[in-house]
């Protein structure tokens, strides 16, 4: 799914007025619409008040089409519109006498009394055209919002977050209800703080425009997820799902060579094998009797050699930093040029030697968490610079960034992918390695190097969101994920047929 900027939107609600042969009111009628419809399936007691909270801008006029519409169903609506929350738009102005037609009453300055756990407030004060920061009367309210007991519904951005650049103060929202396409902001590590659970509503755009517009933006939901999915063809075998190897491990760390290996096979490749120290092979011969092993080395790797065909290699989970291990890593580097990821130990090793990162093969895919990445490239200002940032890197050395995050990120050239799937769930030890794997097994399978990443990441995201039910959120642990790989590739095909 696209990611719109801030001229995108606009210019997207301007080609649907003229091609539609709607007006700017009818439009906003549409959006408040699905509002008030997402609002009546999500709270159906009519004991619920909604104080519905506006500016005067097109985000206020939705708002009031959405006060309106629960007016008329018979909630319990209690409206405040901001006189300090901008000028007056023509659209805002012909809703509010819509309002006052209709005898609703507003700015009432009481104490209003609602039922414990049932108070919804609506956030239209800003939409996504802000440009300064909220101050005086209306700074207040966001205030009084963040710190009030409601469940806090935002139409289209909490108010407060910008569009293109840091946000330092806003509205905590529990739910953003955004109109058609996500926007960049929402994604961001600086504002999550602000989002807890985005929305889509669609309005009805055109969808010509939508689909022929260019964006360098994408969220990686189950539609684009299933569009990178190669299924198994039925008439394949071991053979032709490929051969994929792990490198890696140390002594007290062969766990981490474990998850990737098992990961790697379980997304679908038919042959794994595991290149590790010596201390390591009665482990993965026990824990992983599927796994071929290659030792080298006591405790540690000394040397990287293998005289078999391979389809894709993962490097880094456990393999340490031993000076031995470096070297091994950098004489590798010299004579290998075939699909690789690089995690863990590997990426440290790089951000130790920054002009080994010359030798990489093109689209080798970088799998850094946030501190790894920083070791690499440096630090940066905030969610927009770390972008640009990835960016820039991405085509300096022509790799692809898997830049793992809450939100991960997939960069390569100008594009930028992030995420939909997954939860805090996978914020445990073991997690990226079997990340490795598992967009090391797509490689061997034959998947491009951006469809493996794009794809993978996806995936691993996608064993936490089924399993979560489950076993909770504290209890699901890396070992778990190679479990779900299989229940998430058949949700993938079971919604895409």
């Amino acid at each position: 799914m696209k990611i719109f900027d801030v001229e995108a939107n606009r210019e997207a609600d301007r080609v649907t007025v003229e091609r539609q042969g709607i007006t700017y009111y009818e439009l906003m009628e549409r959006a408040g619409t699905e509002v008030f419809q997402w609002l009546k399936r999500n709270f159906p007691d009519k004991e619920t008040l909604f104080h519905v909270i506006c500016g005067q801008g097109n985000n206020g006029g939705d708002g009031l089409v959405v006060a309106r519409l629960l007016y008329e169903s018979k909630y319990r609506v209690v409206l405040d519109i901001l006189e300090d929350a901008g000028k007056p738009t023509a659209d805002f102005t012909a809703n509010l006498k819509r309002i006052n037609k209709d005898g609703i009453k507003y700015n009432n300055k009481e104490i209003y009394q609602y039922t414990d756990g049932k108070l919804v407030v609506i956030d239209a004060i800003f939409g996504i055209g802000l440009s300064r920061e909220p101050e005086g009367s209306v700074k207040e309210m966001i205030e009084k919002i963040n710190h009030s007991n409601a469940y806090v519904v935002s139409i289209d951005v909490p108010s407060g977050v910008f569009m293109d650049r840091k946000t330092n103060f806003a509205v905590h929202s529990d739910a953003v209800l955004t109109f058609q396409q996500p926007k960049l902001s929402f994604y961001l590590s600086d504002n999550y703080q602000y989002i807890k659970k985005v929305e889509i509503l669609d309005i009805g755009l055109d969808r010509d425009f939508i689909n022929t517009v260019e964006t360098n933006y994408f969220l990686t939901d189950s539609f684009e997820a299933h569009k990178r999915y190669m299924p198994v063809d039925p008439f394949t075998h071991k053979g032709k799902q490929g051969h994929a190897l792990i490198i890696g491990g140390s002594y007290g760390k062969i766990g981490a060579v474990c998850l990737a290996a098992k990961s790697a096979l379980k997304s679908g490749c038919g042959l794994i094998t595991a290149y590790l120290p010596k201390c390591g092979y009665v482990v993965i011969q026990s824990a992983f009797p599927e796994a071929m092993a290659i030792t080298n080395g006591e405790e540690h790797i000394t040397h990287i050699n293998f005289d078999f065909e391979l389809k894709a290699i993962g490097i880094g989970p456990g393999m340490g930093q031993h000076p031995e291990t470096q070297k091994a890593f950098h004489d590798f580097l010299i004579r290998y040029k075939h699909p690789l990821v690089i995690d863990a130990d590997g990426l440290n090793i790089l951000s130790y030697n920054k002009e080994w990162l010359e030798l990489l093969p093109v689209n080798t895919i970088l799998t850094p968490h946030p501190k790894e990445l920083e070791r690499l490239m440096g630090t940066w200002n905030d969610g927009f610079d770390k972008i640009e940032k990835m960016k820039a890197f991405c085509k300096k050395y022509h790799v692809i960034l898997v830049a793992k995050d809450a939100r991960t990120m997939v960069v390569y050239g100008n594009e930028v992918h992030i995420n939909a799937s997954g939860n805090a769930a996978l914020a445990t030890g073991g997690s990226g390695d079997t990340l490795t794997g598992i967009i090391t097994g797509l490689l061997a399978q034959g998947y491009t190097a951006a469809d493996a990443a794009v794809f993978g990441v996806y995936l691993h995201g996608l064993t936490a969101d089924i399993a979560l039910p489950q076993t909770g959120m504290q209890a699901f642990t890396a070992s778990m994920i190679p479990d779900y790989i299989g229940k998430a590739y058949h949700e993938i095909e079971s919604n895409h047929p």
